[in-house]
């Protein structure tokens, strides 16, 4: 793992409610290296509230509360909101998981890569731009300087992923959360993408948090995986032994998978035990 980037521990993400305080994230820890770490769990299990609550990006009357989220040493919980702004990008990127809603509208691609990049760094609209289509080369996004002037809107669901990809990537940050990058492209795209994001994690040294509903897709690409539910990390394994995994919760989503392998008339269905809600987070810290 070659050293710890970011230690998170006893994070908890917490919602008022007329029916009191709703705990979306419950006390969990990890460590994160430059490695490729996968969360999954069924919608609600509170992967992505993690991955925002890193970036503390949960607004009021959202309350996040953590023992530390320790960056380099430094805990990002005790920085001040203009501190924080320092971090997210240049230290920590988040690529959203529809650029449709990541994206601006109303300014040209290229206007909007090169405004991520020089909030960063000091550098001329024309060293900007030059690093830009750079940028969009690594991604293996063809003819870079047409897509600079396009619009958003003008481009494919895995052309728009790409440049987020990108635009994230440009500042050179430490750490990658990718929250669903995959989930609106036909496989063919999504392995492009995967194999981008491989190759640029591996050429940087970066750390990669995958966020996932595909334990399959995770099993494959990543190195270590937490499995989350009702807010709580009840099983981590290595990924490349996920289908060993022990925790009935994992066995009844693995269970419940279709395989070509083992065709079966109809599929498991997930039975819930009260306990899994209940019982302490499973800490994934090195």
């Amino acid at each position: 793992m070659m050293g710890t980037l970011l230690d998170v521990e006893n994070l908890w993400v917490k919602f008022p409610s007329r029916n009191g305080v709703f705990d979306a994230v419950r006390g969990v820890s990890f460590t994160l290296g430059r490695e490729r770490l996968g969360i999954v769990g069924e919608s609600g299990s509170g992967k992505s509230m993690t991955g925002r609550a890193i970036l503390r990006l949960i607004r009021p009357p959202g309350i996040v509360e953590a023992a530390q989220i320790s960056l380099d040493g430094v805990d990002l919980m005790k920085l001040s909101e203009k501190d924080m702004r320092a971090v997210r990008g240049q230290k920590i990127s988040m690529v959203m998981q529809d650029p449709k809603f990541s994206l601006n509208p109303v300014m040209t691609i290229g206007d909007q890569i090169i405004e991520a990049y020089r909030l960063h760094n000091s550098a001329t609209k024309a060293q900007a731009y030059k690093k830009s289509l750079e940028m969009l080369e690594a991604v293996s996004i063809r003819d870079p300087e047409r897509v600079m002037r396009a619009y958003p809107h003008e481009m494919s669901g895995g052309m728009g992923q790409r440049i987020m990809i990108a635009m994230m990537l440009i500042p050179n940050p430490e750490i990658l959360i990718a929250d669903e990058p995959t989930s609106a492209l036909d496989v063919s795209v999504q392995r492009q993408v995967l194999d981008i994001m491989d190759k640029l994690v591996k050429e940087r040294g970066m750390g990669l948090i995958f966020i996932s509903h595909d334990l399959n897709l995770v099993a494959d690409f990543c190195d270590r995986v937490l499995i989350m539910y009702a807010g709580r990390i009840v099983e981590v394994c290595e990924a490349d032994k996920l289908h060993e995994a022990q925790h009935p919760y994992t066995r009844g989503l693995l269970n419940s998978l279709p395989r070509l392998d083992m065709p079966r008339d109809r599929l498991a269905v997930l039975q819930r035990d009260p306990e899994w809600s209940v019982a302490p987070s499973v800490s994934a810290r090195l």
